[in-house]
């Protein structure tokens, strides 16, 4: 049965790109893009359940559904339908409807290309997956055509596609010790290299990983890669800011997952699982840092995250059931919370017509339902209980201490203080702090941009408050898909 919900995962965003282009009616694009996602998030459910009851391979061999890659289609589907429901009542802002259903056409685009990576057998397709989320999404974030976006654009694709070009030496570099095993001809798939890894000249195998983790994490934002990330997705429109944090960052990520699940049992395991957290840790003090010092509001949540990709490799590095879980589980609500907190910081530049935190003043006046969810979520995304991201946190820090990281598990629990403290006054200030009553826009289309704030808040009280078991049970089968059960 998963091939029909396959083609249906597909189907809907490439013909939802399709009918934008054709009919090029700004109406009928914003509600068929919509339409394709909201199908795309009750197909992702599907796809996860049967994933979890069996792994599949099938189309000669290309397409892979495992649980690791469901969750991540999972991840990115439900990003996809809140910004989409989202971007009808914003885009409308923009007063730019004849370039609307080309909006449409590139954004059901960039999520089809994500949804296609997350499937993707072969390690070298998944690559050119990868790349083309670049391609398209390059002309996303430039949309608006203003002088600082544009720059933007340029400096994206600049720099992830030099950083994509690192993970395609890597990924070479893997085939070719690859053959040494499995001949000089053979299918690069995940298992394959899996396979082989271990009998691959160590050298070699080390050298490859770290290219790949480079390459990946240049586009996932991991620091020092991340410095295309702060502009791209400060002046992207408000629902790609929302895919390309929520969404893209995880298509990355899962390319890193499954490397480490490659080399893991090898003689480079340690020393693999050891750089992740050296770049997660890295990631998540020099986000704090640059969140501290922070002026523009959609630069803070850039800035977030580059913190929050730390906190997921921290997971990841850490490895464990508890740092798995944890990884997947802050996988999962980042993209909740920061498609909120975007959603609310696009409400907020139309509304006071501007970036800068220190001309935003008594937001709650202004918009009490929006601005009281945008602050809930800032709460939750500083990483307080009863929030969901507190409860993912705890579990990779539990994971660190419970490790041999606990240097860095000493070093996250201090600087999520940091975080909280720092990132909480920038809205204590845009809500409580006196000042003179700004000027402000009063904006059409509210249900269209408050409803999606609704749909991520109230998952992520719930996800703070209780972590089903059946979730708890996925992360496990992914556990083991990844490293065989072994620590």
């Amino acid at each position: 049965m998963a091939q029909p919900w396959m083609l249906v995962l597909f189907l809907a965003p490439l013909l939802a790109g399709v009918v934008s282009l054709v009919v090029r009616r700004s109406r009928v694009s914003e509600y068929a893009t919509a339409l394709a996602a909201v199908i795309d998030l009750l197909v992702s459910i599907q796809l996860l359940r049967e994933a979890l009851a069996h792994r599949l391979i099938f189309w000669h061999n290309y397409i892979l559904l495992d649980n690791l890659g469901a969750w991540v289609i999972l991840c990115v589907s439900i990003v996809y339908a809140l910004a989409s429901i989202y971007a009808v009542g914003y885009m409308r802002l923009l007063d730019e409807d004849e370039r609307l259903p080309l909006f449409y056409a590139l954004f059901s685009g960039f999520a089809f290309t994500m949804l296609g990576a997350c499937v993707m057998n072969n390690v070298g397709v998944f690559w050119i997956a990868i790349e083309l989320t670049t391609l398209i999404s390059t002309f996303l974030v430039g949309f608006e055509r203003e002088a600082e976006s544009t720059e933007a654009a340029w400096k994206y694709i600049v720099v992830v596609s030099a950083g994509i070009s690192l993970a395609l030496l890597g990924t070479v570099l893997f085939y070719w010790g690859g053959s040494y095993v499995l001949g000089p001809s053979y299918a690069m798939t995940w298992d394959a290299l899996h396979g082989s890894a271990a009998q691959v000249y160590p050298p070699l195998l080390t050298v490859s990983f770290l290219l790949v983790l480079v390459g990946y994490g240049t586009k996932a934002g991991l620091a020092p890669m991340h410095t295309w990330l702060p502009d791209a997705h400060s002046e992207s429109p408000a629902p790609v800011s929302a895919m390309l944090s929520g969404a893209l960052l995880n298509a990355s990520m899962l390319g890193i997952a499954r490397f480490l699940g490659v080399v893991h049992g090898t003689s480079v395991s340690k020393f693999a699982h050891s750089t992740v957290v050296g770049f997660g840790i890295f990631s998540f003090v020099l986000a704090t840092v640059f969140i501290v010092r922070q002026t523009g509001i959609k630069r803070l949540m850039a800035y977030s995250s580059v913190e929050h990709i730390g906190v997921q490799a921290l997971g990841l590095g850490f490895g464990g059931p508890l740092g798995i879980a944890g990884a997947l589980y802050h996988m999962l609500n980042h993209s909740l919370n920061k498609s909120l907190m975007f959603f609310g910081a696009g409400n907020a530049m139309r509304a006071y017509e501007t970036k800068q935190i220190s001309m935003i003043r008594n937001v709650l006046r202004v918009s009490p339902v929006a601005g009281t969810l945008w602050l809930l979520g800032a709460v939750g995304i500083a990483g307080a209980p009863p929030f969901a991201l507190f409860l993912s946190e705890f579990t990779i820090l539990r994971s660190g201490i419970a490790g041999r990281y606990r240097w860095a598990a000493i070093v996250f629990a201090i600087f999520l203080i940091v975080v909280f403290i720092s990132f909480l006054a920038h809205f204590r200030s845009m809500y409580f702090q006196a000042g003179p009553e700004p000027k402000v826009r009063r904006l059409p289309g509210a249900v269209w941009r408050v409803v999606p704030m609704w749909l991520a808040f109230v998952p992520l009280l719930i996800l703070g408050l209780w972590w089903p078991r059946g979730l708890w049970n996925a992360f496990m089968q992914i556990y083991v898909g990844l490293t065989g059960g072994t620590p």
